[in-house]
């Protein structure tokens, strides 16, 4: 699909060069002389090297189709995650490169969105939130004033998180997948 330069946006996926690249930071800038245009940010799916571009705003640009289908997290081993399509009961496996640190929140039958560009899985999207489970963490300081203490705690995938003083280990809380931050205590 054909979209103008002016509206790429930070997270799209565009075909470009007989590649796949994924739109990292996007500037539109109107120079006092001259036409406006964009200047893009973008990283390869496939090869992970990036790309400065600069497209004029009468140019445009193919965006990427995708097909996203809903999957169920089964398992993980040395180098993959396998999921289920709850539907047709297909199982697939993706590599642990593809999906990076996100791959730390899954949590058994959790429902993700993975997008595949011809037939590949590139990418998986997890809910917005989960619930994890307190590991440790560093004892409350006492005189610290209560808006900014925030104290460092790990939870039981290894992720290294903020919490607020009044968390302790084995509490159940709530974290935000797209910033790794503590939303709520359960």
């Amino acid at each position: 699909m054909k979209i103008n330069a002016g509206e790429i946006r930070v997270g799209m996926l565009l075909e470009y060069k007989n590649d796949l690249w994924q739109v990292l930071k996007t500037q539109h800038v109107k120079p006092g002389k001259g036409g406006a245009f964009a200047q893009v940010e973008m990283k390869s799916v496939g090869k992970n090297t990036k790309l400065n571009e600069r497209f004029r705003s009468s140019e445009t640009v193919e965006k990427a189709s995708l097909e996203e289908i809903d999957f169920n997290y089964l398992y993980s081993d040395e180098n993959n995650y396998f999921f289920m399509d709850p539907k047709t009961f297909d199982q697939i496996e993706i590599k642990k490169n593809v999906i990076g640190e996100k791959g730390k929140l899954l949590t058994e039958n959790l429902e993700v969105s993975v997008s595949f560009y011809n037939n590949n899985a590139i990418s998986i999207e997890l809910p917005n939130q989960v619930n994890c489970k307190i590991a440790s963490t560093d004892a409350a300081l006492k005189g610290q004033t209560v808006s900014s203490s925030y104290k460092p705690a790990i939870l039981d995938n290894g992720i290294k998180i903020q919490v607020p003083p009044f968390i302790e280990p084995e509490d159940e809380i709530i974290v935000d997948t797209r910033t790794i931050e503590y939303v709520k205590k359960i």
